[in-house]
């Protein structure tokens, strides 16, 4: 609700509406006005974790990232850049990568194993617009991403998508459905491709470079 558009003095008084003209009773404005304040402080919280995303030094990243609510394994770090909606809901494993630039939601959880390897730029998506909706309403679900997962660089990962244990997702593909444990997926949208060869997974991805 943005008051100079939503408040409107007319014959019968004081009028507010919502952002599509329809009249508001006081109650239902004051509940909107309320919930605009609550989303100014969360876009001013998400704006001071961005930034830091920025820093060069991973132990000041990791402490806001960890004071805005994001739960991350020992062992694990998120690369320079990495952008967030709400990452209170965000959990990450133990000794799990993410890369450059990656865009992380948390409007649903998002739940990321252990040894998680993520490259570059990755999307993972948990809430998209209902484009059948005549409001354009949100549609929410979690994202939940195995152990043992590669992700491929700028590969997009939409709502309710479960990526199993020791899967691969290829660079540029587009996940709109699960992904079996160990299978290779590619493509827009993604498709399997191929199983990964590996039959016991063991394997630590270890540190990365010191300023990434």
């Amino acid at each position: 609700m943005f008051f100079s558009e939503n408040v409107h003095f007319t014959q019968k008084g004081l009028v507010f509406t919502d952002k599509d003209g329809c009249e508001l009773s006081s109650n239902q404005a004051f509940k909107k006005m309320t919930n605009r304040f609550y989303n100014w402080w969360l876009d001013f919280k998400l704006l001071i974790v961005d930034l830091s995303g920025y820093c060069p030094f991973w132990f000041w990243r990791k402490l806001i990232y960890q004071l805005a609510g994001l739960k991350i394994g020992r062992q694990s770090k998120i690369h320079f850049g990495a952008r967030f909606f709400e990452p209170g809901k965000i959990s990450i494993g133990r000794d799990t990568l993410v890369g450059e630039f990656a865009f992380l939601d948390g409007r649903a959880p998002l739940t990321i194993g252990h040894h998680v390897d993520i490259a570059s730029q990755v999307l993972i998506y948990n809430s998209e617009h209902d484009i059948h909706s005549e409001k354009m309403s949100a549609i929410e679900a979690p994202v939940e991403i195995g152990d043992y997962v590669f992700i491929g660089p700028r590969a997009i990962i939409l709502p309710g998508v479960k990526i199993g244990r020791g899967a691969v997702v290829a660079a540029g593909a587009v996940v709109t459905k699960d992904v079996s444990p160990r299978k290779i997926v590619a493509g827009i949208p993604a498709k399997e491709i191929g199983n990964r060869k590996i039959k016991k997974f063991t394997y630590r991805l270890g540190r990365s470079r010191l300023f990434s």
